[in-house]
């Protein structure tokens, strides 16, 4: 399994995968049948944590082994088993979960259970930081929840909810949910540790600590800051910034509390876009000069980009911004004894965010560069060109808001029914208030087929700076969506059995207006296209576990939530969607049934899932050309995996998924596989040192290209990440860290314009020496 992968060259003549995923789901199988086995008690060791309580996507806090729906944890200290470079990358070790981490820092497209990746961000999952949204749309064009989000020292764990309550308990997520937990200070004490790429650009602080400030006042402070290239040479110094986030709560009687939190975040980091390719009958093809693992173009002698403001006037920005993140929130958190028999629990957040989405974009296929080609600026500039060129198109977005404001307030009693049997009773408001604030531009440059050290071109008949795409992108939208979600929980336990049943009714209404200029030159401002509409929709859920023993219990669930839409309904649609004189709103739908099964023993564990899930959307993909917005249906069938298994000194983490996804005309929804499996082997040789690999791999899929949708196949592929760890003293420990170790060559997406592909960035190696006190 961690035999070399064959060079890029070779990648048509990859090996089969399926010996590694049956391998995968034989040691999971083998994990259930050894556990049901066990005629003993299990002992404690149980990697799943299955008794472990957990808070996301439930209305009061459950044991998974209690709870009725699939939810995986990653624990803060687990994070350097998986050698994550992001927050998004955390999540390719999830079951269930499809993360294309692929773009960098942020700007990850993620799926769960066969749901799709439509065109890009996370429509159908919310992300979450201490159970409050990041954005309210997961979908937002240039402008993903990841974006104002980074895993760093101050996060406690990593809770994610697949399907099930999610549609009752979060708007707009009935995929899943996705939460950030962060630390409170219960643990006294820091860390402070240090990391430094060994093959790669990269310096990061990352700094924590917390405690008690009396007696009942504890407090925590955390947060890095790093500089590099984010593993690509063409991306020298692009990355740059960092955060600061802290908490101080306040104990008061019970288990009543008060807790506020900040953050603020100001960061830069590269946006790796697809790179140049080739096709040849539907295959991807490298081209020489050009390793989508490594290509960046950020350094060329760039001039500044000059875009059409939302005024008409104009501006100047860097290419080198990148992905650029601006943040700063404050949030409140009550949990109070309201008297009665009643708890209220209120969680209230407000966040200004901003940034830039800056990403180059192949607008053509590379072809040799005419004749009278120059370069353009830089040292050489006038020297004659004759080497190979491409028309490189600049995603430009200026995010001036994407602030939300939410609160989420409940009120919750429990009865008792006589016999140990006893109902909880939720009411719960939800309110937010999400802007959208920005302006697309999309500028064309002529650049040489360089994957760094790539120069601007003067070719003749161009003109670098004009439009890209023939004017078509030039956007401006400033609109305000307001949310008010009441919902209804009714939780029932009596012996073995735990069950719940809810409705949600969510209001939404948008108002503000956009812009569509007329060839990328100016904006008509006195005729905005106006946004001006609301509507309501019902979700519910329903579901029950059942304890057959200690070690063994069975689930089921069933349903109906949706995603709402915010710029996907407005640029390239007909203005009389958004206006109010539609009759109806476009939202997209999402219906699933599952059940499943938890079983442990000998200090093995296993999470079994089937699910079902129906999927009626509407979506506008940017990157394709012309522009296509199109109404589509989905349906899938699955089975997820996720075990744990304790050999000797040998710890198993795996996961695999089965998914059978039909679009409406019978084929499968571009870019998912069969079959995504994850497996982590750790080594505990004693107290100080440790070693292990981290395998993330996936069947073929197939995606859009030049012929027609769904005519490019994206290789199979296994990733491998591998991790050591040794403790120098008690308090000094030294590690090292590998991502894609083989160098793998593993396509996300391709693009159906031109030949254009995005991979994951290739190996990058990393060492930390960290301080605890």
């Amino acid at each position: 399994m961690t035999r070399p992968i064959p060079s890029a060259s070779r990648a048509g003549h990859r090996p089969s995968l399926r010996p590694l995923s049956a391998a995968v789901a034989l040691a999971l199988l083998a994990t259930a049948a050894q556990a049901q086995q066990a005629a003993e008690p299990a002992p404690a060791a149980d990697g799943l944590k299955l008794d472990a309580v957990v808070v996301t996507g439930t209305s009061t806090a459950k044991s998974k082994m209690r709870s009725s729906v699939a939810i995986s944890s990653i624990e803060s200290d687990s994070v350097g088993a998986v050698t994550a470079a992001s927050s998004t990358d955390l999540l390719r070790g999830v079951p269930g979960i499809r993360a294309e981490a692929s773009g960098g820092e942020s700007n990850a497209n993620v799926a769960v259970r066969g749901i799709p990746v439509s065109a890009g961000g996370a429509r159908y999952i919310q992300f979450q930081e201490d159970a409050l949204p990041v954005l309210q749309f997961g979908d937002i064009a240039f402008a993903t929840p990841d974006t104002w989000m980074r895993a760093d020292a101050g996060f406690e764990r990593l809770e994610v909810v697949r399907g099930g309550s999610a549609a009752l308990l979060a708007t707009g997520a009935p995929g899943g949910i996705i939460n950030f937990i962060s630390k409170t200070g219960l643990e006294p004490g820091g860390t402070l540790q240090l990391t430094q790429g060994l093959d790669f650009d990269q310096t990061r602080l990352d700094f924590g600590y917390g405690g008690r400030l009396a007696p009942k006042t504890r407090f925590f402070v955390g947060g890095f800051y790093r500089v590099g290239d984010g593993g690509r040479k063409g991306a020298d110094g692009v990355e740059n910034g960092g955060q600061v986030r802290a908490n101080v709560t306040f104990e008061l009687e019970g288990k009543s509390y008060v807790r506020l939190s900040v953050k603020h975040l100001d960061d830069h980091s590269p946006t790796f876009m697809p790179t140049p390719v080739g096709y040849v009958n539907g295959s991807i093809q490298e081209i020489p000069g050009l390793d989508p693992r490594r290509a960046a173009f950020y350094d060329a002698s760039w001039p500044l980009d000059n875009t059409l403001a939302n005024n008409n006037g104009r501006s100047t920005s860097s290419i080198r911004d990148g992905l650029a993140a601006k943040s700063d929130a404050f949030g409140v958190e009550m949990d109070l004894d309201a008297g009665g028999g009643f708890r209220l629990q209120n969680k209230f957040s407000w966040s200004k965010n901003s940034g830039r989405f800056v990403g180059i974009f192949p607008g053509d296929d590379v072809a040799a560069a005419p004749a009278g080609t120059t370069i353009a600026s830089g040292a050489d500039a006038g020297k004659a060109y004759t080497g190979n060129k491409f028309t490189a198109v600049i995603f430009n977005t200026q995010v001036d808001n994407a602030g939300l404001m939410a609160n989420d307030l409940k009120f919750s009693r429990d009865f008792g029914l006589g016999d140990g049997a006893r109902l909880s009773a939720v009411a719960g408001l939800y309110t937010s208030v999400q802007k959208l604030d920005l302006t697309w531009n999309f500028n064309q440059y002529s650049l040489s087929a360089d994957e760094h050290g790539a120069r601007v071109l003067n070719v003749p008949g161009v003109v670098n700076g004009a439009p890209g795409f023939g004017g078509c992108c030039s956007n401006t939208q400033d609109s305000k969506y307001t949310t008010t979600a009441p919902y209804l929980v009714l939780n029932y336990e009596s012996g073995p059995l735990s069950a719940d049943v809810g409705l949600r009714r969510d209001y939404q209404k948008a108002s503000g207006s956009y812009y569509q200029s007329n060839a990328g030159l100016s904006y008509d401002l006195s005729k905005p296209n106006v946004i001006d509409y609301d509507f309501g929709r019902t979700s519910y859920s329903l579901g029950g576990n059942y304890a057959l023993s200690k070690d063994l219990a069975v689930f089921a669930r069933y349903s109906d939530g949706a995603a709402y839409n915010a710029d996907r309904i407005t640029f390239f649609n007909s203005p009389n969607l958004v206006n109010g004189k539609s009759p109806t709103i476009p939202t997209n739908k999402v219906r699933q049934a599952e059940a499943g099964i938890k079983i442990r023993g000998n200090g093995m564990s296993l999470f079994a899932t089937l699910f079902h899930a129906k999927t009626d959307e509407v979506n506008v993909d940017v990157t394709t050309q012309p522009i296509v917005a199109k109404a589509n249906r989905y349906r899938s069938n699955g089975l997820e995996l996720e075990g744990s298994a304790r050999v000797g000194i040998v710890n198993l983490l795996g996961g695999l998924t089965y998914t059978d996804a039909k679009q409406a005309d019978g084929r499968a929804p571009k870019r998912q596989a069969k079959v995504v499996y994850q497996l982590t082997p750790t080594v505990i040789v004693n107290d100080a040192l440790s070693f292990g690999v981290g395998i993330v791999g996936t069947t073929k899929s197939q995606d859009d290209g030049p012929t027609g949708p769904l005519t490019i196949t994206l290789p199979a592929y296994t990733v491998v990440n591998a991790f050591a760890s040794y403790a120098l003293t008690d308090k000094l420990m030294l590690s090292l860290a590998a991502n894609n170790l083989f160098n793998e060559l593993a396509y996300t997406e391709s693009n159906d314009g031109r030949g254009a592909a995005r991979a994951y960035t290739g190996r990058t190696v990393k060492a930390s020496l960290r301080y605890s006190f």
